[in-house]
């Protein structure tokens, strides 16, 4: 099966997302970013599909804050 693996584990989703094991782990705590827990040890997967949802969401997210939070320059940083 060629391609990019269906599940990723939560140490290969922080690399994607270019941050911590423990803040993916906190996502998925907190319901944010959709996982299963498998095995008997309880290991997490997140589905790749789930996890460019979330990328997207994030997206949309920002955009509505930078949006709702115009960036306005002070008279200082417009004479530089």
């Amino acid at each position: 099966m060629p391609g990019a693996p269906r599940f990723l584990t939560l140490a290969d989703v922080a690399e994607v997302l270019n941050t911590s094991s423990a803040q993916v782990y906190a996502l998925v705590r907190r319901g944010e970013l959709p996982a299963i827990k498998i095995g008997g040890r309880g290991q997490w997967r997140v589905e790749s599909s789930a996890l460019e949802d979330f990328i997207q969401q994030m997206y949309a997210q920002t955009k509505a804050f930078v949006a709702d939070h115009p960036f306005v320059e002070t008279e200082a940083e417009a004479d530089v």
